[in-house]
């Protein structure tokens, strides 16, 4: 059952037949209606018959009203749209004139009109926006809601290139996730604007985006732009100076950047994620622009994707590790070229404790903790957590000291991401090309030693802590443990001293290490805020952790800071977490809930469901 799902390739959240057809091109032209929350689209698929036979293609959709179907010639083909399949979405079967051979080709064009309740959609108000003038609108299609926006095969093994036509209101701007190539006026509408695009590297569906609103943008490098609204854009300018640093630097690690362009798009702060690295615009969540540069590390995280996901593709959502365990061991291998290997070591410790802190809340036996779990019947989202990010990235930093240090392991990653680029891959050929690449080592018995099944498929923490070095996370760890062990009548031995020599990142790992002990006392939390102003900090991941130590201590006035905070953004790293911790604490549940019911219409539809089921609330 185990190895099963490692070389499973039959993908068990998508309702298209992906073994008998594939896309190879979508042709989308949309016109984007900000009064009705809708798309009115035609999506026109070139498609690749891949056995004797085939008779149809089914298309997965969700919420998407299907008004005609027609071949390259136009004349109209039959189809059905079948009953919903929980979040799967509704089959869309198209017949063929014919039945189609090996290696024949067809065109197949669907117009449709989306649901305002599409799942890949945010429409924003005017008043939701930094400008206040204009709506807004963002999709976010990982892991299964392109199908809500575009009817497509909706799987991330199936790469197609794209072209889109997007009309917009005039005084708005469109971007997606490719080149720009061009843009004209609607002939006989002066209200109406219609830009193009062109994606000419074939990517999966869920890496298809779009945004339209009041951008502007700044350049911020040779093939860089940073956008956002024109009340934001300067200071993300500022913020992200740094990104051609990122980029050179990981093509020494992967080899050739092949997306032409690297743009970054600041979003509104209800984006659930940290970053989306949809290709040549990677989106961006507000809360990383902290004013002194001290989170951007997310942005080496979305650049590190253009070759660990972007090019080099998990097969299913089964083996998502393939995607986030190689990106967050690549952005880590950026940071280290840049800022020294301790910094690297570091990054690596303070992922440790992140993954034990979402082992703990998810529980050590939940199967979602694997790092290759079964997603049968089960929707992406639900699944999603750090454990493939830092569990993953575990792994390969643990391999890496196996076979003799960086300079042997990087070889084998850039070999790695020229091998697959333009592919996908299960694990289990992760693994077979691992022993290919690595036969010399197999022969000595090196892999010997590692315990794939525990790595893969068993729940909780890995079977063993690589070896990192703690050299800059000493301090941390010194200080975190005299607060732990200080008595009430020595709480006056702390001052602001204590943290003038800190990194905003070890300020960051000082406060996550109290999360993973019990809780502090009032008298020590409210000690540690009087020395070190914590109530009164600005940046995000400080104030996460703060709140979330507060809360779990019982701290009663900082209820309303936590609520504040977790309407003010829909980061799901940070409201979730909040969320969960203000439910269990008795006096802030009620508030919790009455809160989220009053912002629930506000929020990313991906970041409310999620945060409904933490806190038991019913549609």
């Amino acid at each position: 059952m185990a190895e099963d799902i490692a070389a499973r390739k039959t993908d068990p959240n998508t309702l298209s037949n992906i073994e008998d057809v594939r896309t190879t091109n979508i042709d989308v032209d949309i016109a984007v209606d900000f009064s009705s929350h809708t798309f009115d689209g035609t999506a026109k698929l070139d498609l690749l018959i891949l056995k004797d036979g085939v008779s149809h293609v089914v298309l997965d959709t969700r919420d998407i009203t299907v008004n005609k179907v027609q071949d390259g010639d136009g004349s109209d083909l039959t189809f059905t749209v079948g009953e919903p399949v929980k979040a799967f979405g509704s089959p869309l079967d198209i017949q063929f004139k014919t039945p189609l051979n090996k290696d024949a080709t067809t065109v197949v064009s669907v117009q449709y009109k989306t649901s305002p309740k599409a799942s890949a959609l945010q429409w924003l108000e005017p008043e939701q926006t930094a400008g206040k003038k204009h709506p807004y609108l963002f999709s976010q299609c990982q892991a299964i809601h392109c199908r809500s926006m575009i009817p497509c095969q909706d799987a991330p093994s199936v790469k197609a290139t794209y072209h889109a036509k997007v009309t917009v209101p005039r005084e708005l701007v469109a971007l997606m996730s490719a080149l720009r190539v061009g843009e004209e006026p609607v002939s006989g509408d002066k209200t109406k604007w219609t830009y193009k695009f062109h994606q000419k590297v074939p990517i999966p569906s869920y890496l298809i985006a779009i945004v339209v609103g009041a951008l502007e943008s700044r350049v911020i490098g040779p093939r860089s732009r940073v956008w956002s609204e024109k009340e934001t854009v300067d200071a993300a300018a500022y913020e992200f100076v740094d990104t051609e640093q990122f980029i050179a630097t990981a093509e020494e690690l992967c080899g050739p950047y092949v997306w032409g362009e690297y743009d970054l798009l600041i979003l509104p702060p209800s984006f659930p994620y940290g970053g989306m690295e949809n290709p040549c615009l990677t989106f961006v969540t507000p809360t990383i622009v902290a004013g002194d540069r001290s989170l951007v590390n997310v942005a080496a995280h979305e650049i590190a994707h253009s070759w660990t996901g972007n090019l080099v593709t998990n097969h299913t959502w089964e083996h998502f590790w393939l995607n986030e365990g190689h990106t967050v061991f690549v952005e880590r291998k950026i940071l280290g070229r840049m800022h020294g290997e301790k910094t690297r070591q570091f990054e690596a410790f303070g992922g440790w404790h992140t993954l034990q802190d979402t082992i703990a809340a998810f529980g050590d036996t939940n199967p979602h903790t694997h790092l290759v779990p079964s997603l049968q019947g089960i929707d992406p989202d639900d699944a999603f957590s750090s454990v493939p990010y830092e569990k993953g990235s575990a792994l390969l930093f643990y391999l890496e000291i196996l076979v003799g240090g960086p300079e042997v392991f990087e070889p084998f990653l850039r070999s790695y991401v020229d091998n697959f680029k333009y592919k996908s891959l299960t694990t289990a050929e992760w693994k077979d090309y691992l022993f290919s690449y690595f036969k010399d080592k197999v022969a000595e018995g090196v892999f010997d030693k590692v315990d794939w099944k525990a790595w893969f498929h068993t729940p909780g923490m890995p079977p063993l802590k690589p070896e990192i070095d703690t050299t800059l996370s000493d301090a941390c760890t010194t200080l975190s443990k005299r607060w732990r062990e200080a008595k009430a009548t020595e709480l006056d031995q702390f001052n602001a001293d204590d943290l003038k020599d800190f990194t905003t990142g070890q300020k960051i790992e000082f406060l996550s290490q109290f999360l993973l002990q019990d809780p502090l006392s009032l008298d020590t939390l409210k000690a540690m805020d009087k020395c070190y102003s914590l109530n009164s900090s600005k940046n995000s991941e400080i104030r996460f952790r703060w709140y979330r130590m507060c809360i779990r201590g019982g701290m009663e006035e900082v209820i309303p800071m936590a609520l504040d905070f977790v309407t003010e953004q829909g980061r799901m790293k940070f409201v979730r977490p909040i969320y969960r911790d203000l439910y269990a604490f008795d006096k802030a549940r009620e508030q919790a809930v009455e809160r989220f019911k009053q912002n629930r219409n506000q929020m990313n539809i991906i970041c409310s469901n999620m945060v409904a089921k933490d806190l038991k609330v019913s549609e």
